[in-house]
């Protein structure tokens, strides 16, 4: 009988991270809820930084730089109000970035160490900045595996105006300051186009997993 290798054994039983790459509205937040199933767990950056600009001393911050405009009726900081001025003004944008960013990166580096110690599978990282901010946090390095969602601009732009209320042009405009999506594509392990159904998006997921689990 061989003895098995501890490495090999280590990485067997290691935590699959996945990490969702694609362009603003091409569906990343859904294929990572697939991805992870009933099992698994999702670590959303937007979501973290959604609570990290609601609280207390971010809107401080917020309301010296931006005035009381930033701050919506409801109590919670007004995220279209933000992208209007961050997006058109780079000092503005570097701004936010400085303090929001460090916020969420480390909540989740401790999210993804407190998820992989308790042995969840699999880990999934919806990043939209994940290889543009890597030397920052490191995370694409700690993924198993890069996944890239394929939208056409023009329907992702649709979405972006149906779902969200942007102005058309606005995912262009917005992703003219990220990585090209051929450089993320070029990177990523597997790829998922997503221009139908959400049928037929759950079963182009499902059968990057069957290919990942076949590994």
């Amino acid at each position: 009988m061989h003895s098995s290798d501890p490495e090999d054994d280590a990485e067997r039983h290691r935590s699959p991270v996945y990490g969702v790459l694609g362009g603003i509205a091409s569906g990343k937040s859904a294929v990572a809820t697939r991805l992870a199933g009933e099992r698994g767990r999702v670590l959303s950056a937007d979501a973290i930084a959604q609570e990290a600009l609601d609280s207390a001393p971010i809107q401080a911050e917020l309301i010296e730089a931006f005035g009381l405009a930033a701050i919506g009726a409801d109590g919670r900081t007004d995220r279209a109000f933000l992208a209007e001025r961050v997006f058109s003004d780079p000092d503005a944008r570097q701004r936010l970035e400085d303090w929001i960013h460090p916020i969420v990166r480390e909540r989740i580096l401790a999210d993804l160490e407190e998820a992989a110690g308790r042995g969840v599978r699999p880990i999934v990282l919806d990043v939209p900045l994940l290889l543009e901010n890597d030397a920052e946090h490191g995370l694409a390095a700690l993924c198993t595996h890069l996944v890239f969602v394929e939208a056409p601009p023009h329907v992702r732009d649709a979405r972006a105006v149906r779902d969200r209320g942007w102005a058309p042009g606005e995912v262009a405009r917005r992703e003219a300051a990220q990585m090209p999506l051929d450089e993320k594509s070029t990177r990523a392990d597997f790829m998922i186009r997503n221009e139908g159904t959400r049928c037929e998006l759950n079963a182009a997921v499902d059968a990057v997993l069957a290919r990942i689990e076949a590994r």
